[in-house]
């Protein structure tokens, strides 16, 4: 019998964790996997390969300062919401009685869905065949200050996940980094290096002019690309052609502004399949600095500014460009100064003049690594 997975994914704001999991998804079936897929936010354009997609009641971020939950008629989540989901989740697991149960960050992140996930948990641990427990986690833990929640991580996973998987390279990022207990969970941890797309160029790549501004899914994205355009005239770089992707998230409404007053010799795209190839030909890139952001900068090699996203107390874009800024892989400028033109125009005009970046050799065919583990999991649950 092939061996089946059913891995729960749930995003909230932006589609880097949806985009990251079809890729962990596509792998996973390479390495002859069963796979079923739990989604738990609103639907995404991915290739999923074969896989069987069953779509949660979604929920998402009201905004981005990351305070309210709501569903999809942006109603806040309530106890019946919550027990609807853990009943379509429990059904899902039973019918598809698989050998790897895959959890999508937690216990240390989608921690307000534990109706569910500890559920499925449940269902897990009383399986005959055994059923393996695995944690899919970014290289980057969001902080929390309390350090009793840090305990009751660590404790979750000792009691309840077989294996965490950190989707990341210690060489940049050890988790102890952003998660203090580290040291009780060692034993977990398997690093599986970065899950980015393996990349074929179709072209020379030779750099073009173009300044190339872009912001991941969009939804919280729209300051960034308004700053932009207040500094463009005040940079060096304000007579070249310049590129604003907007992602499929920003608000229609702050789509709409900026196609309305875009001056001369700027383009706006919601979506470019061909995200990385623009990328790669690009003069310079202004962006955001997530997790699929950041490994497309890396395999372009293009000259990278970023502005890490800090709303909400959110800090893993920062902690993750501040390491690659101490390598000289990229510059950074704040979120925080974004109100100031001249202060972007002067970041991007240096970012421009510095000499090529020394990129980092890092790990990046985490997808296959992961895909590999899941299976050898699923191997050792078999009866």
């Amino acid at each position: 019998m092939t061996p089946r997975v059913l891995f729960h994914l749930q995003h909230l704001l932006g589609i880097g964790h949806t985009r990251r999991g079809a890729l962990l998804v596509r792998a996973m079936q390479e390495q002859g996997l069963d796979v079923t897929v739990l989604l738990g936010g609103e639907p995404i354009d991915a290739d999923w390969g074969n896989a069987v997609l069953i779509q949660l009641p979604w929920a998402r971020w009201l905004d981005a300062n990351f305070e309210n939950l709501v569903d999809q008629h942006n109603r806040p989540l309530d106890d019946a919401f919550h027990q609807h989901r853990r009943d379509v989740a429990v059904a899902a697991f039973e019918r598809v009685q698989p050998s790897v149960l895959l959890l999508e960050s937690f216990p240390f992140g989608r921690r307000a869905f534990r109706t569910e996930l500890t559920a499925l948990i449940a269902a897990a641990r009383s399986a005959r065949p055994r059923c393996a427990i695995v944690t899919s986690l970014r290289d980057i833990v969001v902080a929390r200050a309390d350090p009793a929640w840090v305990l009751n991580v660590a404790a979750t996973v000792q009691r309840d996940i077989d294996a965490v998987l950190v989707h990341g390279d210690p060489a940049l990022v050890p988790l102890e980094v952003s998660f203090a207990a580290t040291h009780q969970i060692k034993d977990w941890l398997r690093y599986t290096g970065y899950v980015a797309p393996v990349r074929t160029a179709t072209n020379d790549g030779a750099p073009g002019d173009e300044v190339l501004v872009s912001v991941g899914g969009g939804a919280a994205g729209a300051a960034l690309l308004q700053a932009a355009l207040r500094a463009r005239p005040l940079s060096h770089l304000g007579e070249r052609p310049w590129r604003l992707i907007a992602g499929p998230n920003l608000p229609a409404q702050a789509y709409q502004g900026l196609a309305q007053n875009l001056p001369p010799g700027v383009v706006l795209e919601r979506f470019r399949r061909d995200f990385w190839e623009v990328l790669r030909r690009c003069h310079l890139s202004l962006s955001q600095a997530g997790y699929n952001t950041i490994l497309d900068l890396l395999q372009a090699g293009r000259p990278a500014l970023v502005v890490p996203f800090a709303g909400g107390g959110e800090n893993e874009q920062a902690l993750r460009a501040r390491l690659l800024a101490e390598r000289a892989v990229l510059q950074v400028f704040p979120e925080t100064s974004l109100d100031r033109p001249s202060l972007l125009a002067a970041a991007l005009d240096r970012t421009a003049a510095l000499p090529p970046a020394r990129v980092p050799a890092l790990a990046l065919d985490g997808a296959r690594r992961s895909a590999m583990m899941i299976a050898g999991f699923a191997r050792n649950a078999a009866p």
